[in-house]
Parts: C-alpha cells; sequence; structure tokens
C-alpha cells in the first residue's frame, strides 16, 4: 500500500514511540526505502492530513452542487434506475469525451442514445451506421471499439456490465483505467478515482508537481493522490466535480484562481502569493534538490506564469506532414442533379471504414504536373475509364491536422458523362448526392474538401 492510500485508510497518522505523529509534519530527512521498494513521495507533493483532505472534498463538492453543467449523461447517470442502462448512459459519454469538447459532445450524445438507448441495441447495430452517427467527431475508432465492447457485454456476458472498475477494465475492450474508473464511480459508487487531463492539471497545481506529468512515474503519484482524495460517500460527484474544477476553473492558459473553491489547498497559487509552495513555516519546502515530483534545475519556477508553471509536459512529436491527390469525380444523377462518387476506406489504420473521394498519398516533392499524371494513372487503373491527366481541373488545396498527421488534400475535379463501376474486390464504392453525402460516414477533411 503506497503513502498515499495509507494515508486515507490510516487517517494520515503514523504511531511512532507510542505517539501518534501527524503525517504533515514529518520530515523526509534520513528516510530510506526499506526492502528495496521506492522511496515515497516528498511530503509537500501529496495530501497526507487528514483535516485538509475533508475539508477539500467538502468544499469541492459543494461547489460543484451549486455550479455543476446541466449535461444529459449527468442526468441519466442521476435519473436511471436499471444498473446496466445507467453504466451504458456514462460509458458512452466518456468515450465521446476523449480528446473531444464537451459543447460538440452533447448534440452526439443525444442522438446516440435516442437511436441507440441500451447496449442490446448498440450490439444489433451496423458498423456503417455507428460511423455514419460518428461521422464528424474525430478518432473514429471510439465508435468502433465501444461497438465492439457492447456485443461482448450482449453476447458474452449476458447483457450485464462488470460492476468493477477493475473487471471493467479487463473485460471490455477499449475501457482503460480512467474510463472504468469513472464507469465504476459514477454508475455503482465504487470508490476509486480518476486522471484525465484536467484531473492531472488540477493535482498538478494543487501539489506543485513540475516533473513531466505524461511520464509513468508521476501518473501514478497522481492516480495513488486521486484514490486518495476521492470522497467515500460519493465518489462519483468528487470525480466528475475535480473533472468539472479542469474543465471551467483551472483551466490551461488562464485559470480563475479567485473562483476555485479549493484555492486554500493549492500549492502553485500559495507560491505565486508568497514565493513559496506553502505560506506554513513547519512544512517542507522541496526546492529543486533532486525531488522527483519538482520542476527539474533546467527549467525553475517562472514567477510571470505563477500556477500555470504547472503541469510541465514533454514536447510534443511534431505531427508528420503528408499530401495526397484527392479527385472529386461528378456525373448527372436520373433526377439532374449532381452525384458525386466515394469509396470506402480500409477496415484498418487511419479513419478506418469511413468513405471518402478517391485519393492517392503523394511524394512531399512531386511537382502539380507528375501529381496530376499519378492521379489520372490511378483513376484509370482504377475505373478503366481513358482518364488524362489533362482532364483534371485543379481545384486548390485543403489542409487538416489530425492528431498526429499535417495532411494536405490537393483537390481536383473530373466531370464524367456516364456511369463508373469499379471493382467491388479494390473497394466499395456508391454514387451520392451532396445531401446523401453529408449524411454518410464521411470525415471532416472530406466535407472540407
Amino acid at each position: 500500500m503506497s503513502q498515499l492510500r495509507a494515508a486515507a485508510a490510516a487517517g494520515g497518522l503514523r504511531r511512532s514511540s507510542g505517539r501518534a505523529v501527524p503525517a504533515a509534519r514529518r520530515s523526509r530527512k534520513g528516510a530510506s526505502p526499506r526492502g528495496g521498494t521506492a522511496a515515497p513521495p516528498p511530503t509537500p507533493h501529496v495530501f497526507s492530513d487528514p483535516a485538509e483532505i475533508g475539508a477539500l472534498r467538502r468544499n469541492l463538492l459543494a461547489w460543484y452542487d451549486r455550479c455543476k453543467r446541466d449535461l444529459p449523461w449527468r442526468t441519466l447517470a442521476a435519473t436511471e434506475p436499471d444498473a446496466d442502462r445507467r453504466a451504458y448512459a456514462v460509458w458512452v459519454s466518456e468515450i465521446m469525451l476523449q480528446q473531444t469538447q464537451v459543447a460538440t459532445v452533447v448534440d452526439y450524445y443525444n442522438r446516440w442514445m435516442q437511436k441507440w438507448p441500451t447496449l442490446q441495441a448498440l450490439a444489433q447495430a451496423s458498423l456503417e451506421e455507428v460511423n455514419e452517427l460518428w461521422a464528424g467527431l474525430g478518432y473514429y475508432s471510439r465508435g468502433k471499439r465501444l461497438q465492439e465492447a457492447a456485443k461482448k457485454v450482449v453476447f458474452e456476458l449476458a447483457g450485464r456490465m462488470p460492476r468493477t472498475a477493475e473487471d471493467l477494465q479487463k473485460l471490455l475492450p477499449g475501457v482503460g483505467r480512467y474510463t472504468a474508473g469513472a464507469i465504476a464511480s459514477i454508475s455503482y459508487g465504487q470508490a476509486t478515482g480518476v486522471v484525465d487531463g484536467n484531473v492531472i492539471r488540477v493535482l498538478c497545481r494543487l501539489r506543485c508537481i513540475g516533473a513531466d506529468s505524461s511520464s509513468p512515474a508521476v501518473i501514478d503519484q497522481l492516480w495513488d493522490m486521486a484514490n486518495a482524495l476521492v470522497d467515500r460517500s460519493r465518489p462519483g460527484d468528487f470525480n466528475q466535480a475535480l473533472m468539472e474544477l479542469g474543465a471551467t476553473v483551472c483551466v490551461p492558459k488562464a485559470p480563475l484562481c479567485r473562483e476555485c473553491p479549493v484555492k486554500q489547498h493549492c500549492r502553485a497559487r500559495c507560491r505565486k502569493l508568497f514565493g513559496k509552495p506553502t505560506p506554513v513555516p513547519d512544512v517542507e519546502d522541496c526546492g529543486v534538490g533532486g525531488c522527483p515530483l519538482c520542476p527539474p534545475a533546467t527549467e525553475p519556477w517562472d514567477s510571470s506564469l505563477g500556477v500555470t508553471n504547472f503541469p510541465r509536459k514533454a514536447a510534443k512529436k511534431q505531427p508528420r506532414v503528408a499530401r495526397s491527390a484527392t479527385c472529386v469525380l461528378e456525373r448527372r444523377g436520373c433526377h439532374g442533379a449532381p452525384e458525386y462518387l466515394i469509396v470506402q476506406r480500409p477496415s484498418s489504420g487511419l479513419l478506418a471504414g469511413l468513405w471518402e473521394f478517391p485519393s492517392l498519398p503523394l511524394d512531399q516533392d512531386l511537382q502539380e504536373e507528375k501529381q496530376r499524371e499519378a492521379l489520372a494513372d490511378h483513376l484509370r487503373a482504377w475505373t478503366g475509364w481513358p482518364v488524362v491527366a489533362g482532364g483534371l481541373r485543379f481545384v486548390g488545396e485543403v489542409v487538416h491536422i489530425f492528431s498526429h498527421i499535417h495532411q494536405t488534400y490537393v483537390v481536383y475535379s473530373l466531370p464524367l458523362d456516364g456511369d463508373v463501376t469499379l471493382d467491388t474486390a479494390l473497394s466499395p464504392s456508391r454514387w451520392v448526392t451532396e445531401e446523401e453525402f453529408h449524411a454518410s460516414a464521411v470525415s471532416t477533411a472530406m466535407k472540407k474538401v
């Protein structure tokens, strides 16, 4: 059991020579790991005083009760009496909220729950239907994994959702530690913490954790801290309150510190106001001398940044640069309206299973004339039509930023006088009107095109 769990379980007190010693007053000087285990984190970086933990829980929950946003998944979690349907409602919201803003998710969530209100309904849907509803939400594999896991619950687990965070993570594909903790605490009242991007930011500021917040060692400490802090009587509300605080008050660039309900517990704020992590003189200040959780000596505290010194992250890897030639083939439909040819992407990889205009990856240094010729060759081989490079009209370029790819689409158009039938073994294809295109499972990038 880590120091944090011990503090939570034992009330933050340690017996020494028959006398209770508050954990917050213990010095780490002279301490050494026993039996080869890692040394506990320095006291200034953890919550070890049970009175402070209790006050933080009360203040945060009182603020949440007053200020929480009215969100559809919260309503369902609070009103749905069936545990499986309640867990499903929370699960869908948590998957959608990964890497996506709340404002974007709300409409998608409402349409999803209206179309598939139960696990059983989702398990019976086709992947094409799932992709169509998910289109525009990004990170498309999330919807696919969600449906795969729903099928497992329905067909292998007799329709019963796992009841603990441990089993949720172990049994359901695509459910990681955070999602499992969120479902278990909100739906079942399991006293388990959660750590997402908002929680990382809040906890790092509360305890001046300035080491790389994406490193495994720091993430482990944050999970220990979240599990120690979570309110035992209202774990779901507490976890949502901590995330809500990070989303609305303790935001990345301009935090609203004066409105923060737990500002008296925030050592980053104390450091900004008093020049050190805490104004209390008998609690040790780590400084930067070898502490694994303080900011590295090469990146010391910057007083101009204040609390936004935290969290620290490793430099982001630059996205890969990619170019593709994309052709919008157009014909006149039977009613005179224009129709466009779309093809389906492979079932794995980027944008798996989505539909797009016929596209061809390009070398970065390929000149425009060569790009046009390469696309004409591709279309000729694909369609059997005598496509010539000169018939391709250059329209322009579209840039779309994926999480790891800076993608440029070089867009051409090609009007056709008749039908084109593609080999479905190479790629499924179909002609669609503009309205049908926007209703199909197409990516935001293709909508830009």
